[in-house]
């Protein structure tokens, strides 16, 4: 059931056959999700932690006048709030934007890895160090990238965090965001959004059709987005 979960991490460096067995027995409660559920509620205290094991879900912020922000993107094989293992109190909502599927691993299992395994501890780690490198890569693009870099920019980082988890087919995946959503993320209108696609058409990178992005010019589109996948840490290497 863990699969993305252990391409992930074994992305990055080698487990050892004990810790993936460990990862399996604690995470054996699954739950299922509709589209627009909260996986996690703003202001909760979760005594567990949330893994993706397929389908895609938002962090995000409500603003006062109801207009919504979404701050990160979560794909299969992500745990969406590891962090609330020492936070305990979630300053964010998580919500799934497709049919989700995950499993919940309870803190007191997370706490007893910290202190048992202090191997599978950093990858854990490394695992919320990596969202945190994604935030900068968001706050980059919102700041100084034109939102034509932007949208490119995201397009390259999904098919990549897709393809280690084998979510990818060929250069194309499945991406089941609305116009109005994929708004949310970047920040802007939905004209403004329907424009700047319209530009990348026309430029012939990208297609988005029936929620599948197919890549046409991989080359291109990592240019128009100056992307470097080095923030991502893909690379095995002992940790």
């Amino acid at each position: 059931m863990i699969e993305p979960l252990l391409l992930n991490l074994g992305s990055r460096d080698v487990l050892s056959n004990e810790e993936e067995n460990l990862l399996r027995s604690i995470l054996v409660k699954d739950r299922q999700f509709a589209v627009g559920e909260d996986l996690v509620s703003q202001g909760s205290r979760p005594p567990f932690s949330t893994l993706l094991l397929d389908g895609f879900a938002a962090r995000y912020k409500v603003m006062a006048d109801g207009s919504r922000q979404i701050t990160a993107l979560h794909v299969a094989g992500d745990f969406v709030d590891l962090h609330a293992f020492p936070v305990k109190v979630m300053d964010h909502g998580i919500v799934a934007l497709s049919p989700c599927h995950v499993a919940l691993a309870d803190h007191a299992d997370l706490r007893a890895i910290t202190e048992r395994m202090p191997h599978l501890t950093r990858l854990l780690w490394l695992d919320t160090l990596v969202d945190g490198a994604i935030h900068r890569e968001w706050i980059v693009a919102m700041g100084r990238r034109s939102k034509r870099a932007q949208i490119a920019h995201l397009v390259c980082e999904l098919f990549m965090r897709l393809k280690v988890v084998r979510r990818t087919r060929g250069e194309s995946f499945q991406f089941p965001l609305t116009q109005i959503e994929m708004a949310d993320v970047l920040g802007i209108s939905v004209v403004h959004l329907n424009k700047t696609l319209q530009a990348l058409r026309r430029e012939g990178v990208f297609t988005w059709e029936n929620r599948t992005i197919t890549i046409v010019d991989w080359e291109r589109l990592q240019e128009i987005a100056e992307f470097d996948p080095a923030y991502l840490s893909i690379s095995r290497e002992p940790r």
